[in-house]
């Protein structure tokens, strides 16, 4: 019996909502039974289970969670008879999936002050049904409006002046007969982060041998978006602790897109790292929080009124090595050095007689050659523009210690290089030769006109036995004392010069003291 194929009255069109389960069904008749093979009808793409055709033995197609692009028009045709010459027959099934309305935004926020006005706008992306949809807008529970679109694709919702009460989540719903599709919105006064600022030009200094204060530098993230910001609460804790310690910085007026908020930290401990914390404040209440840790290292400008270098940290308190020069400087203490290292010269301990501390030195041990240099070079030392009103510039006592031990020392100088004066640079003092297996200390007074850096050049001698090492750079404010000078370096025989340096009669002070702390 030849086959024959039909579809049932209520199977085509056959609607359904989008993640149901459905059946596509087409009724075979004929003997032998024919295999039904299912595929679309109306583009060329793969089936539910990934082939482009699907067999069927009872004629029924079922796909399980039908989605939207599932819609379309769908062919039923026999299989061919083995050994009969009879043509396929088919059938078409439609199948419609209806969906929720696809919208946007699903979820926006927006950040605004009491008293202004803010307008809220969900759009139809897609629906199907595309007629009769219907909105609504709620303020959590509470209806505030509802419609019908016509031939728009949007609906808004205006609140001329905000309120305390305004604040909250809205949502807007719009429903078809799948179902709805929601825009949320959330109002609220919360001001922004603020966004600290990490290019602070030396945000460190030290005040107290145990503990240094902070610099911290931040900008207010579209200050103007909301309420005006009365306060930041600040909260601080040691790195690993649990604890925060908390207060609150005051803001006076109005701030501005861009402008930098200084507040310093005092009585941080050395050198211990720090997490901060700061949330502003408005009349809605806290805003976005912002945390930043601060660590403890030498500053870029050390503060004249206590620099002191012993080479202990990792960072050889910012003292560089000169790319001009044949060779380095190295840091080391008697416990880390080569143990191929060469007899009768150079310290066995550092300035303070410890064998873990750490000095600088030059290594004159092959390839090293007679007349080579080594130069280290201090960090910047910024100054404040000149005082038009001062008589003499602000007098600072330059001190370090030496060790020049062994038979083939060569030269240890020092120069001073001032700001704009790259290629002059003012030699401070100068010592040559053996001056014996023990430490040495240097005093000059030196008068700045402005930013400067201090140069230590070592010079190689004629052999191997030439070492020469520095501990404890120090500049302290005020002229060295006069019992001091020149008593170490005539002690030791130096031939090198104390120079009490004057340049220019203009008072000037570091910029780090220029601002009130």
């Amino acid at each position: 019996v030849p086959p024959n194929l039909t579809v049932p009255q209520e199977k085509s069109p056959l609607v359904t909502r989008e993640g149901d389960t459905i059946e596509l069904q087409c009724q075979v008749t004929g003997k032998p039974k024919p295999i039904i093979l299912w595929s679309r009808a109306d583009k060329e793409v793969a089936m539910p289970d990934g082939a482009m055709q699907t067999e069927s033995y009872d004629g029924i197609l079922r796909i399980v969670n039908v989605s939207r692009e599932m819609t379309g028009t769908y062919r039923c045709q026999t299989s061919q008879y083995n050994g009969f010459n009879v043509k396929p027959r088919e059938a078409l099934v439609q199948l419609i999936v209806q969906y929720p309305p696809a919208v946007e935004p699903t979820f926006l926020e927006i950040r605004q002050g009491q008293g202004r006005s803010i307008t809220m706008s969900c759009r139809v992306l897609r629906a199907y049904p595309t007629r009769v949809l219907t909105y609504e807008w709620r303020l959590g529970s509470k209806l505030l409006r509802t419609g019908q679109f016509d031939v728009q694709d949007s609906t808004e919702y205006t609140i001329s002046s905000l309120s305390r009460d305004s604040y909250g989540i809205y949502n807007c719903n719009i429903i078809n007969e799948a179902g709805a599709g929601r825009c949320s919105f959330l109002v609220t006064g919360k001001a922004y982060a603020p966004e600290f600022y990490y290019d602070t030009y030396n945000p460190l200094w030290q005040n107290r041998p145990r503990v240094y204060s902070y610099s911290l530098q931040w900008t207010q993230m579209n200050p103007d978006a909301v309420d005006r910001i009365l306060a930041y609460r600040l909260g601080i804790r040691q790195a690993g602790q649990q604890r925060w310690w908390e207060q609150e910085i005051t803001v006076n007026g109005n701030i501005q897109k861009g402008e930098l908020i200084t507040y310093n930290l005092t009585e941080l401990i050395k050198p211990e790292a720090y997490e901060v914390r700061l949330t502003p404040i408005t009349r809605f209440g806290e805003g976005d929080s912002t945390i930043r840790v601060i660590k403890y290292s030498a500053p870029v400008n050390p503060h004249l009124r206590e620099f002191h270098c012993g080479f202990e940290d990792g960072n050889i308190c910012l003292f560089t090595q000169d790319d001009t020069d044949n060779f380095d400087w190295t840091k080391q203490s008697t416990a880390t050095r080569d143990t191929k290292y060469t007899p009768n010269t150079g310290p066995n301990a550092d300035r303070t007689g410890s064998k873990e501390g750490f000095y600088m030195y030059i290594e004159t041990s092959r390839p090293r050659l007679e007349g080579e240099k080594a130069r280290l070079v201090s960090p910047v030392f910024s100054v404040a523009p000149k005082n038009p009103y001062g008589a003499t510039n602000t007098a600072y006592c330059f001190s370090f210690y030496y060790h020049m031990y062994g038979q083939h020392i060569g030269s240890l100088n020092v120069y001073l290089r001032l700001k704009g004066q790259t290629a002059i640079e003012n030699p401070l003092w100068s010592s040559s030769g053996n001056k014996g297996q023990h430490w040495n200390q240097a005093r000059v007074n030196i008068n700045p006109p402005t930013s400067f850096q201090l140069i230590f050049e070592g010079i190689r001698g004629p052999g191997i036995e030439g070492d020469i090492a520095i501990d404890d750079v120090s500049i302290v404010e005020g002229e060295c004392m006069k019992s001091d000078q020149p008593a170490n370096n005539l002690r030791s025989g130096a031939v090198g010069t104390l120079e009490h340096i004057r340049l220019i009669p203009v008072t000037i002070l570091m910029s780090v003291l220029s601002h009130q702390r």
